[in-house]
């Protein structure tokens, strides 16, 4: 079993915003899928899909807090880590680049560290650039500040190419594989 988990903020306001990236990813992959059901529990602190043996995960614990959701699926379902695929938006990457690893560090991202301290950090991330603001002091306006028209035309193709990198894991390409056929930079 798989869990896809997608980081970002529940609620209408942060539905378009850079750091919800995590979220739309997860809504385009199941916005097709044919055989899916809610589980609905609420000790998992999460909006959770599953079809077939994937779960695809959106947290509603606001991004500082999403490993608590992760951590409580990921131990109901005995989901060991390398099934955890972990998207999100990161700023060290220029608007548009895709990466894959296993482990690191969380680089300053909220999210990342909730999830590192609650299942380790060993599990599979998919980093999705935003680009960054030019000062430091403005990057909380900008990763909650909804991406711009522009940017919104270009993230059908980049969430479908991220979607392609995500199955070709689950169909048991290595992640060198998947880095060396899926990065764009």
């Amino acid at each position: 079993m798989f869990l896809i988990a997608g980081l970002g903020n529940i609620g209408e306001k942060y539905s378009l915003t850079r750091h919800n990236i995590g979220f739309m990813v997860v809504d385009e992959a199941t916005r097709t899928l044919s055989q899916t059901s809610n589980i609905n529990k609420s000790n998992f602190n999460a909006d959770v899909i599953k079809s077939n043996e994937t779960l695809y995960v959106k947290p509603t614990t606001y991004m500082n807090n999403s490993g608590i959701a992760i951590r409580a699926i990921k131990e109901y379902y005995k989901i060991e880590n390398q099934n955890i695929i972990v998207i999100h938006d990161d700023l060290d990457l220029p608007f548009g680049a895709v990466k894959f690893k296993i482990g690191g560090g969380h680089g300053g991202h909220n999210g990342l560290r909730s999830t590192d301290a609650h299942i380790g950090n060993n599990y599979i991330r998919v980093r999705i650039g935003i680009g960054k603001p030019q000062a430091k002091s403005e990057v909380v306006n900008y990763v909650l500040n909804n991406f711009s028209k522009e940017e919104l035309n270009q993230l059908e193709g980049i969430m479908s190419h991220t979607l392609k990198a995500i199955d070709a894991i689950m169909n048991g390409l290595s992640i060198d594989e998947v880095k060396s056929k899926f990065t764009l930079k």
